[in-house]
């Protein structure tokens, strides 16, 4: 398998993991890329960019990062807030009046950001028709009445986070989630990254084609994958929250058409190279060539802890502060300050402010896994060796 791109002297121990991940962890295409203080690190690739094909990987290459696009998304309210557009403490329905309907008054911003708005589900899931049209999905969660009290638990609002978060973004801005990104954070910062791919992109053939690969465990010494029975039968219930909540669009969208790709599903299809993805979260917390996206108080408030505790959806532990998963078991990052994202299947990208590293991983070959795959996982242990080595 030849990895190509560069790495720093230090990071090694990243080249060395991203290739037994093709080695030994069934990974067929994939690029990881890290970032320390502002400065690229690492920036590696290998593999083919289509899952069933054979073209290189190459090193603009993107791919669909499924639920890693919440952490892109999630600093759009954020900014908002930081310019004073938008008040966190608010209800919802201060912005969006249709959204105050069926007891749902008292759901405030930061209920939305933290999973707290108890509406992980719709009673009617949506076609793949009606998704892909910006407009069915927030009605819909207008609509729905909440399935606990909002505010007083959380549970991972997989699917409909996107739609509670561009109901607000478009309310607020008069525009969509994802030509807010594409014009306020992605052109600033040289992105690779779309929430709703263009058709030039699309006919470039800049995103791969995804597939399902089979889980493989890791070697003696890695992080083992194996659900609690609580978890698989969650899974396995059509009637529990876990299945709803990712059955909210039934059935799921190809994520290889053209038209799924186009859409802006701000809480499951964005596409992006692992550059682009560590370079965002080097970018809020601190500078990228001139550039930096949250200001002290927003990087505070958003990687604060707003919910912890046994998740009424992934039925396992979760935190999350405003937006952001936060380091802990069901989501192991670099260290307890870290914040960020996966995206189930594979994708990851975090920041660690106290290290100054901001990490991207994007993956062709998606698994089971929801919040820590082991390929991911390997690479961010060896992120943390390098930092070891280096002390």
């Amino acid at each position: 398998m030849a990895v190509r791109g560069t790495v720093a002297e230090e990071f090694e121990p990243v080249r060395d993991a991203f290739l037994r991940n093709f080695t030994t962890l069934g990974d067929r295409g994939a690029a990881v890329a890290v970032y320390r203080d502002g400065r690229k690190v690492v920036d590696l690739w290998a593999g083919t960019r289509d899952l069933d094909g054979t073209e290189p990987w190459q090193r603009g290459t993107a791919q669909v990062i499924r639920s890693a696009t919440k952490g892109v998304a999630a600093a759009v309210p954020l900014l908002l807030h930081q310019r004073g557009e938008l008040d966190l403490d608010a209800p919802v329905h201060t912005y969006w009046p249709e959204f105050k309907a069926h007891g749902k008054e008292g759901v405030l911003v930061r209920h939305v950001l933290a999973h707290r708005a108890g509406l992980p589900v719709l009673d009617r899931p949506l076609t793949p028709a009606e998704a892909l049209d910006p407009l069915p999905g927030t009605e819909a969660v207008a609509a729905q009445a909440p399935v606990w009290e909002p505010g007083t638990d959380h549970g991972y609002h997989a699917l409909t986070y996107g739609w509670l978060l561009d109901g607000l973004v478009r309310r607020v801005t008069g525009r969509g989630t994802g030509e807010w990104i594409a014009d306020q954070i992605a052109r600033p910062l040289g992105l690779d990254l779309w929430l709703g791919l263009p058709a030039h992109e699309e006919a470039a053939g800049r995103a791969g084609r995804t597939g399902r690969v089979e889980d493989v465990q890791p070697p003696s010494g890695g992080l083992r994958m194996r659900p609690k029975r609580s978890v698989t039968a969650a899974y396995d219930d059509p009637g529990s929250l876990t299945r709803r909540a990712f059955g909210a669009i039934t059935p799921f969208p190809d994520q290889n058409d053209p038209a799924y790709r186009a859409a802006a599903l701000p809480a499951t299809n964005g596409i992006a190279t692992a550059d682009a993805l560590a370079r965002f979260y080097a970018a809020l917390t601190g500078e990228v060539d001139g550039v930096r996206l949250f200001d002290a108080r927003t990087l505070a408030a958003a990687r604060a802890q707003e919910s912890a505790g046994p998740d009424r959806v992934l039925v396992v532990g979760t935190r999350f502060g405003l937006g952001y998963m936060l380091h802990g078991s069901a989501s192991p990052f670099l260290a307890p300050g870290s914040f960020g994202h996966p995206g189930r299947g594979g994708a990851l990208g975090f920041a660690d402010p106290e290290s100054g590293i901001a990490f991207g991983y994007v993956t062709n070959g998606f698994r089971k896994t929801v919040t820590a795959d082991p390929r991911a996982q390997a690479l961010v242990r060896a992120v943390r060796t390098a930092l070891d080595a280096g002390r």
